[in-house]
Formats: structure tokens, sequence, C-alpha cells
């Protein structure tokens, strides 16, 4: 789904990978420091960067294939992140507030099992607007922090129905191998965090004490019938091949939105904003990443991947700047790499994976996992972030998420995990 790399081609030029860095900083900083000029002109530097990069490969080097490869890949990735968008706004979830910690605790737990089951971006999109109606009035920074943590990145690391773990299935790798070798490493990390989240929550809880008026809202769900079609997006996402896949994703999620009633989405506080905004910022990221990509399959043997251990982490700090489903792909041609194997034969890739492919054990964590470090280290992330903002609740900025969530939280589970699965 993302880039395929031409093998023959040269390690690109350092200052091409600048835009890439640039267009990293002015999202962190931007919206701090010109919030109302970032938010009006924040696309045309996107359109901007990813343009003089794509040129570049165009009509300097040139390399017009992987040009065509990341245009193909970001409509791809557009199309299957619209469609959950636009089908899981026609589900309005009616639930009372205020929730308990035990009770936000359970969501979060049912959230990851459904990241599962319909992808991160469908739960994500499905479960963000009921978990901000249940902790209503005692909403905090740490809600939106802690359910991109869990429904948006570690609770879809065991089936491959939406990005990273999707471009496995993709390039030859069996449906239940990641549930297979990965169901302990999950049930880890994933409990962990849980248990994090209730201490802080019951924190928050007892803050707020009895000032959270109590919702008489009865419990329920409009727009049932959507779930057949997000069950639908999930069987053409895995069964049906590129070419096909798209237009038939497209097809269905328009079903979707002309047998669903106006009221459910205005009951979710429906608008197309969030998707504009992920839009954009990806096309900017889509562009400028193609010479950082080139370099990492390039280098791949001199970055010290001699461990599992090390695999696991440059998988998944790259997953947190990069977007989690690029870097796996570039980690997964990398380990095929080192065993003189070809990423796009599907007898290499089954080779690799009899043979132990203890690697991709580390890539998939590490990218599914780290992908929760940044707003940018996967596609729901941004999503979240934008919807929590446009419903007004207190929303972690980019820097304000990384550096009092992300990192305190997230690296000193991510230790625990590695030493326990991967120090051999």
């Amino acid at each position: 789904m993302l880039l395929a790399l031409s093998v023959t081609a040269a390690v690109p030029n350092w200052l091409i990978m600048l835009p890439f860095g640039f267009l990293l900083l002015a999202i962190a900083l931007g919206p701090l420091i010109v919030q109302r000029h970032w938010h009006r002109h924040y696309h045309k530097l996107c359109l901007l960067l990813a343009g003089l990069v794509c040129l570049y490969h165009l009509f300097v080097v040139p390399e017009r294939a992987l040009v065509v490869h990341a245009g193909i890949d970001y409509v791809t990735f557009m199309v299957v992140v619209g469609s959950f968008f636009l089908v899981s706004a026609g589900i309005h979830l009616r639930a009372r507030a205020p929730s308990s910690p035990l009770r936000n605790t359970l969501f979060l737990l049912v959230g990851a099992v459904l990241a599962n089951l319909i992808g991160t971006t469908g739960a994500s999109m499905l479960l963000i607007r009921p978990w901000i109606k249940i902790n209503r009035g005692r909403f905090a920074p740490m809600h939106v922090a802690f359910f991109i943590f869990v429904v948006s990145n570690i609770g879809g690391a065991l089936l491959p129905v939406g990005p990273p773990l999707f471009l496995g299935l993709l390039k030859g790798v069996p449906f239940w191998w990641t549930l297979e070798h990965c169901w302990r490493q999950w049930l880890v990390a994933l409990g962990i965090v849980l248990i994090v989240f209730f201490v802080f929550d019951r924190i928050n809880f007892a803050k707020a004490g009895k000032s959270v008026e109590a919702d008489l809202t009865k419990m329920g769900c409009d727009g049932a019938y959507n779930f057949a079609f997000l069950f639908a997006l999930l069987g053409t996402l895995v069964a049906v091949p590129a070419g096909w896949r798209e237009p038939l994703m497209v097809l269905i999620a328009l079903g979707s939105y002309l047998a669903t009633p106006n009221r459910i989405r205005e009951a979710n506080g429906f608008s197309f904003a969030p998707l504009k905004e992920v839009g954009w910022l990806f096309l900017g990221i889509f562009g400028t990443m193609i010479p950082v990509l080139q370099y990492m399959e390039h280098s791949a043997g001199n970055l010290g991947l001699n461990s599992d251990m090390a695999i696991f982490w440059a998988t998944g700090l790259l997953s947190g700047v990069l977007d989690n489903a690029p870097t796996y792909l570039a980690f997964l041609a990398a380990a095929l790499g080192l065993h003189h194997l070809d990423i796009d034969e599907a007898s290499d890739v089954a080779r690799f994976l009899s043979e132990g492919g203890h690697e991709l054990i580390a890539i998939s964590l590490g990218a599914a996992f780290f992908g929760a470090l940044t707003y940018i280290g996967n596609a729901p992330n941004l999503m979240i972030k934008s919807i929590a903002e446009h419903a007004r609740v207190p929303t972690p900025t980019f820097l304000g998420y990384i550096w009092k969530f992300a990192l305190p939280i997230l690296i000193p589970i991510f230790t625990v995990i590695s030493f326990l699965f991967f120090s051999h």
C-alpha cells in the first residue's frame, strides 16, 4: 500500500531530506508559535515542501517511479482512512456520563479488542465521540493521550486489518501470524498501560468530585446498520486486490453516507474538517518522506540492526516520526535484505518466516506500539487530535503530547517489553 522502493535507486542526497525534517518541525511548533496563521496556511506549506521533493525526483535525479508510487500510496491511504471515518460517523453510541475510572478502563479494553476487528482507524473513529461524551465535565488531556495509546495504536497490534500490519499481509505474511507470535507482548503492554491509566483516572475523578452532573440519556446505538458497512470495508481491505479495492471502498462509504440520516451525523458533531487536516498533513509527509525511506533501505546494513532489541527500538523510534506504516515496510525490506531475500517475492517472505522470522516480531511490535509516540506516528492519531479540538475539549499540543504523556509513560513500558522479550 505504501512505498515500494526501487532496489536500484541511489542513496539520496542528504539535502533533499531536509524538507521532511522542516515539515515535522513546523507541525510541532507552528500551532504553538503562529497558531492563527498556521491553521490558515499549513496546507500551502505541505504542498510546497512535498512539491519540491517530488519535482526533484521527477526532473533532477530522475526517479519518477518513486513519485508515482508515493502518489498511489497516498490515494490508497486517504481512501482507507476516509472510508472508515465516514462510515463510523454514521454510528452514534449513546452512553451515560460521568464514567467511573473502572468503566473508562473497560471501555479502552473493549476498544483495544475492537481495533483488531475493524482496524485502529475504524475503532478510533467509532469510539472517540462517546469517549468524549462519557467523560464530559472532567475531560482532561490525558484522556486524549491514553485513547490514542490504546485504541489507535497498541490495541491493534494483533491482526493485519489496517496499517502498518496490513502491509505485511500484502507481502505474504499469513493473516494469523502476528496474533500467534505477538499476543504475549500485546497482553503485557496493554495491561501495564491500562493499569497506569486507571491510576491517573482515579486521581482525575477524585478531583472532579460531585461537580460533574449526571447524564440521564438512555444508553443505545443509532445507525447500528452501519456496522455492516464497517465490516464490508474490512472485508474489502483484506480480500480485494489493489485497483479494485479503493473504488469499492469509496462506494461502500458513499452507500453508508446516503443511507444514514443527517441527524445521526449531527449528533456526532460530524464535519469533514478532521479528514481535511489529515489529508493535507499526510500529503506533505508522503511527499517529503520519499528520500528518507530510500535512505533507510540502502543504509539498513549500517544501522547496527544486529539484535531483535535493536530492531524493536529502531523500528519504533522511526515509526514515531515517519508514520509507522512506511517504517514497517522499510524495516521488513531491510530484515529480508539482511538474509539476502526480496520483499517483493512471496516465496522469499515464506522462507524468511519458515526459518523463524523473529525479526518480524520486533518490527511488528515496534511499528504498532511506537506509532503512539507522536501525533504523526499513525494515521488515526491526528484525526483524534482534530476531532477533540473541534469538540472543544482539552487536547495536548503536538509537543505537549510527546513530553507530558508519550515519553514519560510509553518509553518505560516499552523498555520493560524489550527486556522481557527481546534481550536474548
